[in-house]
């Protein structure tokens, strides 16, 4: 086997339900879920397992329910005495690989993804925003696109999630223009069910507010290189780490780039933990020779392997 890195979903990947196999096997993501609720003050593993989904859905929810499911997942993963060359997260994600990483402990995460997600509630509120997938497109066409039509309002690239998809993210109307023109070129547009245009400079205001928890928090460099979203670099000085994701909220992920740049490294192998499959559904679009699993639940066949 070459080099392994571990992958952790982002806001989307949330569904009812999420977590509840696993917690009903093993005592330690029992302990991750009781911490949480404690620290959070109301009964987030309640919310995971049984809803409402339209709760769950909610930014300020969905972003500490996914960091938890996450966590209480890697649990199961800890002990099976591989070493990953690297972490990486999309989106929300980052923060579950800097905690897995060391260069954040659970409380401090847990209540940094909880301001989070009311930070960006509060900014789509003030400059509301949408978001879109954007398939069979090359990436240079979508950033033209996108460049064309600023005329219409703010809009630009915030996911570079495999070849032939990128999500863009802005203003309704430009946004919507930029799909009329990807439909008229040949591309297919999924909307995307979310509350704001993520990773725009529409979050600047999250983007002021979380940048001061990010300062007030403790930080540590991390003992397994980070590639970040922001740049795709393998990352372990904690002022850097810090500094990357301040800038995440209004930049692009680079996912594409990072799972490339980890390959170049030597990764051969790809294990998503958290809840679904996504991100090991983009490995298979950018890196179709590489090997990929999914730690979903306690029986995942990775931990058989």
């Amino acid at each position: 086997m070459g080099k392994v890195a571990f992958l952790f979903p982002g806001q989307g990947s949330q569904a009812v339900g999420m977590g509840r196999a696993a917690y009903e096997a093993d005592e330690r993501v029992r302990a991750v879920f009781a911490q949480a609720d404690q620290q959070l003050g109301f009964a987030l593993s309640r919310l995971c397992f049984e809803g409402p989904e339209g709760e769950l859905h909610q930014t300020q929810n969905a972003q500490p329910a996914l960091l938890v499911v996450s966590y209480a997942l890697w649990q199961l993963v800890a002990d099976q005495g591989v070493q990953p060359a690297f972490l990486a997260g999309h989106s929300l994600g980052e923060y579950t690989a800097l905690l897995v990483a060391g260069a954040l402990d659970f409380p401090t995460a847990l209540q940094l993804v909880r301001r989070r997600g009311e930070l960006m509630r509060d900014a789509s509120r003030l400059r509301p925003g949408t978001m879109v997938a954007i398939l069979k497109l090359t990436a240079e066409e979508v950033e033209t696109l996108c460049a064309e039509a600023t005329a219409w309002g703010t809009v630009c690239p915030a996911n570079y999630n495999a070849p032939g998809q990128v999500v863009v993210s802005g203003e309704a109307v430009a946004v919507e223009q930029v799909a009329a023109w990807a439909r008229e070129r040949g591309g297919r547009v999924v909307p995307l069910r979310v509350s704001g245009a993520f990773h725009t400079p529409l979050m600047a205001p999250a983007a002021a507010g979380l940048e001061v928890e990010l300062q007030r928090a403790t930080w540590r460099d991390a003992q397994v290189p980070v590639v970040t979203n922001v740049d795709a670099e393998p990352t372990t000085a904690a002022a850097a780490l810090r500094e990357k994701l301040a800038r995440q909220l209004t930049n692009g992920v680079r996912w594409v780039e990072s799972l490339q740049r980890m390959a170049q490294e030597g990764v051969t192998t790809f294990v998503e933990i958290g809840p679904g499959s996504v991100l090991t559904g983009l490995v298979a679009r950018t890196l179709p020779q590489a090997e990929r699993y999914s730690v979903s639940g306690p029986e995942a066949p990775w931990l058989r392997a």
